[in-house]
């Protein structure tokens, strides 16, 4: 499977997402927000930081990139897509995943380990973990906090694309909502960092778990 990780100017946890898909098996490249194609990448990965310096809101500028109507024609086609962070914001900013991010309820920038309670949820390619299981994945964001009114929220729990709740609400999020998946299950977006979680000495490896449903096909 090839593995296209998307780079912003402002981008700073490219890298690692990288490091880490290549680690994971994956035959990984680089893909510049300039890009008009997505060469012939099976999962694009939007990893955090801060796209084009998080002018006027996080994820607000970087979804006029010349690669995201790409990333929207693969997305519509069943293709995998996952955001992380900043990747994240640029997902909901670019309609593929939805709701809204506003600043965390302190007001600051949260760098911290979370606890993450798997959900049942749609079927699809991010859906690894076990329901109910707790993933131990660390976050650093400052627009983190999701939000959704009561008629979208209830849309996406008969959708079932909600995956992660926070155990602890450290951000102010609506229904402690850690990650998001659109409805076809294709898309995934989380806050919290899998990439750097990749292995004990890190303090967890549980990152690996978003990615196992994509990994054991690896394998077959």
């Amino acid at each position: 499977m090839k593995v296209g990780v998307v780079v912003f100017p402002g981008s700073n946890c490219d890298r690692d997402a990288y490091r880490f898909m290549s680690d994971l098996g994956f035959s990984t490249q680089w893909l510049w927000h300039g890009d008009t194609n997505l060469k012939n990448v099976d999962l694009v990965f939007l990893p955090g930081g801060f796209s084009y310096g998080d002018y006027l809101r996080s994820g607000a500028i970087a979804k006029f990139s010349p690669i995201m109507e790409e990333i929207k024609e693969h997305a519509d086609k069943g293709g995998a897509v996952v955001g992380i962070c900043n990747g994240f914001q640029i997902l909901i900013e670019s309609g593929l995943l939805p709701g809204a991010m506003r600043t965390n309820k302190t007001n600051s920038f949260i760098c911290d380990w979370s606890k993450l309670v798997k959900i049942e949820c749609v079927d699809g390619p991010w859906n690894g973990p076990k329901d109910g299981e707790l993933l131990n994945i660390p976050i650093a964001h400052m627009e983190g906090n999701w939000y959704g009114d009561e008629k979208l929220l209830q849309q996406i729990k008969e959708n079932k694309q909600i995956i992660y709740r926070y155990e602890e609400n450290m951000n102010g999020s609506v229904d402690n909502i850690a990650g998001l998946l659109n409805k076809k299950g294709n898309v995934l977006g989380m806050m919290p960092h899998p990439e750097r979680a990749s292995s004990a000495l890190l303090g967890s490896s549980d990152g690996i778990k978003v990615f196992e449903n994509l990994t054991s096909n690896l394998r077959s």
